[in-house]
């Protein structure tokens, strides 16, 4: 499994989109977002799937969460939208 490029992230752009607007969330690089200096959501490709590695609590480990599908996606922003204190 390896980070997403560039043209792997255009795949997921309407979820981009929305993870973009979310407070307190800064992305450095693109697909890769921190929340207060530390790393809180970035993006892999693999064969099965795009995949989001995310920090749902402070203090735990990333989660890895498939988002080839609009189910998956929609899963894993109502699940962000949670952790950053929106939903």
């Amino acid at each position: 499994m390896r980070h997403a490029t560039p043209e792997d992230l255009e795949k997921i752009g309407t979820l981009l989109d929305e993870v973009r607007r979310m407070p307190g969330l800064v992305e450095r690089t693109p697909g890769s977002f921190y929340r207060n200096s530390k790393g809180f959501l970035h993006f892999h490709d693999d064969p099965t799937g795009m995949y989001a590695d995310v920090r749902l609590a402070a203090g735990e480990d990333f989660a890895r969460l498939r988002v080839q599908t609009k189910a998956e996606q929609s899963s894993l922003l109502r699940r962000v939208r949670q952790a950053v204190g929106e939903g």
